[in-house]
């Protein structure tokens, strides 16, 4: 990765296989994709981030719906 986004105005979604007991929340930041980065993080830390590059994250998504990674 070339830089680290600056994430303090992140508009934030949580990912729709998030827990809906408030437990397991996901949420990206979806608007970041264009800067060629996806950055994730865990909503009970929400000060800490990974970012990733756009062709991982999509691979990664493609192979949790798909089984691949199960």
């Amino acid at each position: 990765m070339k830089h680290i986004p600056d994430l303090s105005q992140a508009h934030w979604v949580k990912s729709s296989h998030s827990g809906g007991n408030g437990g397991e929340c996901v949420e990206y930041a979806p608007s970041f994709a264009a800067e060629g980065v996806v950055p994730v993080r865990d909503s009970k830390a929400p000060r800490q981030a990974l970012a990733f590059p756009t062709d991982q994250w999509s691979a990664f998504v493609t192979g949790v719906r798909d089984g691949s990674l199960a």
